[in-house]
């Protein structure tokens, strides 16, 4: 999730957070794997019964969780799901953590970690859905494979979810949202749902404060949910798409001035196409 540095107040001191909420924090989620499900039911460490009846009904991760709002509140609508809420940003971590356990809800866990080890987090089937709420583009080239939107994630999610299982992305990013429609096909996967305005066209989907604060300042919220198409994963999945996010920006002027919002980490690459277009524009008149 980008825009993770959030303001720290002078009060805020990590490792004490970090110890007093350390109930809601498995640091080490890779012991867990496999048996998320029942271990975790109703808190970390205990035993299912016998039968097996004491046992979430699905796993769901909520991939790049931030303070973790989005997390517990679909935690508290679905009590009998486990939701994961995992980001590498320690400071994330902390906040998320304190509103799990403010929260008094036995059906949330944040942990640190990325996507890059999401199969040495949960086994084959293990999770029902992935959701990536507004993650990082990394919009250079160079930066690509860091992208949690991209062909090489899916792969790797493919490699946990459930027969039937999801990934819904959502973001203020034209550029990576139009980038990640080229990704599905190439992982084998089949698009269930699109939208250039998610607000407009889904409105009772459950949003983030960050994704309120975006739209209040004019953001459209693009988002999809996909899932692996019946069959074999592809064998040697091969990149043909362009990496780099500029190319997914409009570059005709008028289209570029009527962009009145620029996504995030592109503010400056938006900037420069506009006067590129504006002095290719005056030289053609």
């Amino acid at each position: 999730m980008h825009g993770l540095h959030a303001r720290i107040p002078k009060s805020f001191v990590l490792e004490e957070r970090l110890e007093r909420y350390a109930s809601a924090i498995e640091p080490a989620p890779e012991r867990w794997r496999g048996r998320w499900a029942e271990a975790c039911w109703p808190g970390l460490g205990t035993s299912a019964q016998e039968g097996g009846a004491n046992r979430f009904s699905e796993v769901r991760l909520d991939l790049g969780c931030g303070k973790g709002s989005f997390t517990v509140e679909a935690a508290r609508q679905e009590p009998d799901v486990l939701f994961v809420g995992m980001d590498s940003e320690p400071i994330c971590i902390a906040h998320a953590a304190q509103l799990a356990c403010e929260s008094g809800l036995s059906n949330v866990l944040i942990v640190p970690g990325d996507g890059m080890r999401i199969r040495e987090f949960f086994s084959a089937g293990e999770l029902s859905r992935i959701y990536l709420n507004f993650p990082t583009p990394f919009p250079r080239k160079r930066e690509a494979k860091r992208r949690m939107a991209s062909m090489e994630r899916l792969m790797d999610f493919r490699a946990v979810l459930s027969g039937d299982g999801e990934v819904r992305l959502r973001t203020d990013s034209q550029p990576l949202f139009d980038f990640m429609l080229t990704q599905v096909p190439l992982a084998g996967y089949e698009l269930l749902w699109s939208s250039r305005d998610a607000h407009a066209e889904a409105p009772c989907d459950l949003a983030s404060e960050y994704e309120e604060r975006l739209s209040a300042r004019g953001a459209h919220v693009l988002a999809l949910t996909t899932r692996p198409a019946p069959g074999p994963a592809p064998e040697h999945p091969e990149q043909t798409a362009e990496l780099s996010l500029a190319t997914y920006l409009p570059h005709e002027l008028d289209e570029l001035e009527q962009l009145s919002y620029a996504p995030h980490g592109m503010e400056s690459t938006v900037e420069n196409l506009r006067n590129y277009a504006a002095r290719h524009h005056g030289s053609q008149g």
